[in-house]
């Protein structure tokens, strides 16, 4: 039956995009909240370092900017030009409101985190590698490692494999989510 296709298309959810800025930002926040004390732990007890980071659990801001900045960049991506500007202006509305400043103090902040993804990562553009190489150096990682990868300025490769297996799980599965849900454009 060729018509399959249109009729799960057709039964498919209908999602506004200020909903589907509700769904990224509140799903976003409850991973980095509950992620974020469990990724702090395996490093602070990996077998990667000389002296322990001490991360703290609560310390999840960088954090969450580098997992925000990351998918913020695949949105383009998977939605139409356009409904993808809509749904990344609420999503920045959104978090601003919840972090109690401006949407483009918030955008601005996002900026800066994927320039220096982008700078740090440089020549790869596989963005989990980007997201572990900027939670290696937004939390000074580096000062944790033996002398040889400290004074190269680089993640030892071996924690580098371990923590980017952790990291994948960070990224949203668009193409999941398209599978259930259809955003449907509202006009301004």
């Amino acid at each position: 039956m060729k018509n399959l296709g249109l009729i799960s298309w057709l039964a498919k959810r209908k999602l506004s995009e200020e909903q589907v800025a509700h769904v990224f930002v509140e799903t976003t926040f409850e991973t980095v909240e509950q992620g974020w004390p469990e990724l702090a732990e395996f490093l602070n007890e990996s077998d990667g370092f000389v002296q322990c980071p001490k991360l703290d659990t609560e310390d999840y801001g960088r954090f969450l900017m580098i997992i925000v900045s990351a998918n913020i960049q695949l949105i383009p991506q998977h939605f139409d030009s356009g409904v993808d500007r809509q749904i990344i202006q609420r999503i920045f509305s959104k978090f601003a409101r919840a972090l109690d400043i401006t949407p483009d103090v918030f955008a601005s902040k996002v900026k800066h985190y994927r320039s220096f993804m982008k700078q740090i990562n440089n020549p790869s553009k596989n963005l989990v590698t980007a997201m572990t190489r900027a939670v290696f150096y937004k939390y000074n990682l580096n000062q944790c490692q033996d002398a040889f990868f400290r004074d190269m300025n680089s993640p030892n490769p071996n924690t580098q494999r371990e923590l980017r297996e952790l990291m994948q799980h960070f990224l949203w599965d668009w193409e999941a989510f398209k599978t259930t849900y259809r955003v449907v454009s509202t006009k301004n």
